[in-house]
């Protein structure tokens, strides 16, 4: 026989060895990945070896039902343009926002209310409530392997089947017609100087961005840093957007710590508002999202998850939420904003302890109330 009749033969001789298609791939798979796949089941989670057997699993389910954190015309876009790629899912999806609304859901979540959701955004505020409540599905081990394409850094590293698919980062706002550039801050100390004493500045009383400095400086230092600033006698307001509009109106000259893309996004024709990058860069991971253990549709709520992390999701959410997309995405408006940088990086590490950071922050403010307009 020759050599090229005994490779037909035992190629054939392989095919039928595959009762199916799964089988096929698991046995032409890369060692290293059947390995991931080995280690990973021996913990619970669903480990798949090919991103077909996802996609032919989600044709099956056909339908798909999600709770989105993103601004209602990201939502939208991103919906439209996961229709467009996957036809075949009935696709439903419904904005959640607010602490409130989270509550409520992790309420339902314990008493088993929770019917027929298949994706959910877990609230940072009370990120570890939901974990006992998720699919084990090894999203980070997929990610790592090319099963998915997801950049592995969005996915939480310890629980592995949680994805984080927006980034913020804070600036320096200042209004430019009441305040030159030079004399704004260039780090975060010179906020200390005598010359910003007595009502020179905005503070928002919700402490994103001191906490946000924790990554960096330490708790200790950044708790001594926001007793220092809360001795400054800044102004004290709540709300990114509210407090950029009323710069814009000339009310406010300076504004500690704004949010990048409140910023970016608001409609300033007078051209009267700038803003500096101050290092470290306060940059923070968001809008973490996973799947119920109860979902009836897993595959397709892992595609929708999928999704928003690729290229085209996080184009989608770079233009329409704005610049919200991921630090971890290169070429997104948020790496670019920062490369070469300094930063103060929330991660996954430091992510869930965020609200224990800002209590703390607070409470050497000195739990300071917004001052409400007359």
């Amino acid at each position: 026989m020759t050599e090229r009749r005994l490779r037909i033969l035992m190629f054939f001789v392989f095919l039928g060895s595959c009762g199916v298609a799964a089988d096929c791939a698991a046995a032409s798979a890369d060692p290293r990945l059947l390995r991931a796949k080995q280690e990973a089941e021996t913990r619970g989670f669903i480990f798949e070896i090919d991103h077909d057997e996802i996609l032919a699993r989600a044709k099956k389910e056909g339908k798909l039902r999600a709770l989105a954190g993103l601004d209602p015309a990201n939502i939208k876009a991103m919906a439209n343009a996961f229709r467009s790629k996957y036809p075949f899912i009935d696709f439903y999806v419904e904005e959640i926002t607010g602490t409130d609304s989270a509550r409520r859901f992790i309420l339902e979540l314990k008493s088993g209310r929770v019917q027929n959701w298949d994706a959910i955004l877990l609230s940072q505020d009370f990120y570890n409530e939901y974990l006992p409540y998720m699919k084990k599905i090894d999203i980070l081990g997929m990610a790592e392997h090319g099963v998915l394409v997801t950049p592995p850094k969005m996915v939480d590293p310890v629980n592995r089947n949680i994805v984080a698919h927006t980034a913020a980062a804070q600036i320096v706002a200042y209004h430019n017609k009441l305040l030159s550039a030079d004399k704004v801050p260039n780090t975060w100390e010179d906020f200390l100087k005598p010359e910003f004493k007595g009502r020179k500045f905005v503070a928002d009383i919700r402490p994103t961005e001191i906490a946000a400095l924790v990554p960096a400086w330490g708790l200790e230092k950044t708790l001594d840093f926001a007793r220092k600033l809360a001795a400054q006698e800044p102004i004290w307001v709540r709300g990114a957007t509210r407090t950029i509009a009323s710069m814009a109106a000339g009310e406010y000259a300076l504004f500690i710590g704004a949010n990048y893309d409140s910023f970016r996004r608001f409609k300033d024709p007078a051209q009267s508002l700038s803003y500096k990058i101050v290092a470290p860069v306060p940059t923070r991971i968001g809008n973490m999202n996973g799947v119920l253990s109860s979902a009836p549709n897993p595959y397709a709520a892992l595609l929708w998850l999928e999704f928003q992390s690729s290229p085209d999701g996080q184009k989608i959410s770079d233009q329409y939420e704005p610049f919200g997309a991921s630090i971890f995405t290169q070429g997104s408006a948020l790496e670019t904003l920062v490369r070469g940088r300094e930063i103060s990086l929330v991660e996954w590490k430091h992510s869930t302890k965020m609200q224990e950071y800002q209590e703390k922050v607070v409470q050497a403010y000195g739990f300071p109330r917004a001052e409400m307009k007359k």
